[in-house]
């Protein structure tokens, strides 16, 4: 079974050295095959150059640059069709998820089609600041109740997958916007009857450069997202 971890990036060269040698080691020493699919959407900073510059030559990491291209849900599909493992991840590059997760992501995988770390299941949570935790985790509650999902983090974005499993997906129609993909991703997946395992997950604080969350615009990207779905104005 191979690995690809998929790293959306965007400004992040202050971060993406440390994160790729990190994974890498976790990867490696947990005697997995690997490897690490970094997409980078032409960053301003020079994240993809500084990739290529420390990993050019290393085997396991594969650069993508979009240069006429930009957005998280999109890069991530762009990622997924790139990819050569059998088991997908996609996580933050900022350090906000945990790279040491990664191995028991995968191995829930073995027995579940998805598995989801959760700020919201028992031994979960934020580093951030309360009001943000409490904000989110009621934007969840709004979600599952509006939705009908099980799950309780439709926000997290840190999860591995069996690669079969959007055999059949119209990806096109999940993978586009910013982290709204991830309501439309585990909500068609419970809809295709997918077992989805949630473990928890700490947020912590990002390692180096700036967050491109606009919370006021996600809010209401987010919220006309779950409203669309709930009405049957998204064809999956």
């Amino acid at each position: 079974m191979k690995i690809s971890v998929i790293l959306p990036t965007y400004n992040e060269r202050e971060s993406i050295t440390l994160l790729i040698r990190e994974i890498s080691e976790i990867l490696s020493g947990a005697g997995l095959e690997y490897e690490i699919v970094v997409v980078d959407d032409n960053s301003p900073d020079g994240t993809y150059r500084q990739i290529m510059e420390t990993f050019g030559t290393n085997p396991h990491v594969a650069a993508l640059l979009r240069e006429h291209e930009k957005g998280l849900a999109s890069a991530i599909l762009h990622g997924i069709r790139n990819s050569t493992g059998d088991t997908l991840v996609v996580m933050d590059t900022d350090f906000n998820h945990p790279p040491g997760l990664i191995p028991l992501l995968v191995k829930i995988t073995e027995f579940f089609d998805i598995a989801v770390g959760s700020r919201y299941v028992f031994g979960g949570g934020m580093e951030t600041s309360r009001l943000r935790y409490l904000g989110s985790k009621f934007f969840n509650k709004f979600i599952h109740y509006s939705l009908g999902v099980k799950t309780t983090d439709n926000l997290s974005g840190f999860f591995a997958f069996n690669k079969s499993i959007l055999d059949g997906v119209r990806l096109e129609s999940i993978f586009y916007g910013y982290g709204d993909y991830f309501i439309r991703f585990l909500y068609i997946m419970q809809k295709r009857k997918k077992f989805i395992l949630e473990i928890p997950v700490v947020y912590k604080d990002r390692k180096g450069g700036l967050s491109k969350t606009n919370l006021k615009k996600e809010l209401i990207r987010y919220t006309a997202t779950v409203l669309k779905i709930r009405f049957g104005k998204l064809n999956f």
